[in-house]
């Protein structure tokens, strides 16, 4: 897991290290306060879920420097936005 950090790809892919932090922390929260993994893995270990999930292009950070989870439209490159039930909820509405 760790190994990611070594890697210039995954500081790229959010646009930086200070964005790759914030990122993480925020997510992090989520996580803590009940939001559901966006991935699938055999850890309890949050950072590792993460990393995967940014790995995975699972979430990122919008304009305003909220997480957001990127809806499988996106992914497929539809034009549906991001969709926000399975990223728990934003850091205002706790």
């Amino acid at each position: 897991m760790l190994e990611a950090f070594k890697e210039e790809e995954i500081v790229n892919k959010v646009g930086g290290r200070f964005k790759l932090s914030s990122l993480i922390q925020k997510r992090l929260v989520a996580l803590n306060r009940g939001a559901r993994p966006l991935v699938e893995m055999q850890t309890k270990n949050q950072m590792e879920i993460v990393v995967q999930e940014i790995i995975q292009n699972k979430i990122f950070l919008d304009a305003s420097g909220e997480v957001k989870p990127v809806s499988p439209l996106d992914a497929l490159g539809g034009d549906g936005g991001p969709d926000e039930a399975d990223g728990g909820p934003s850091l205002d509405e706790l």
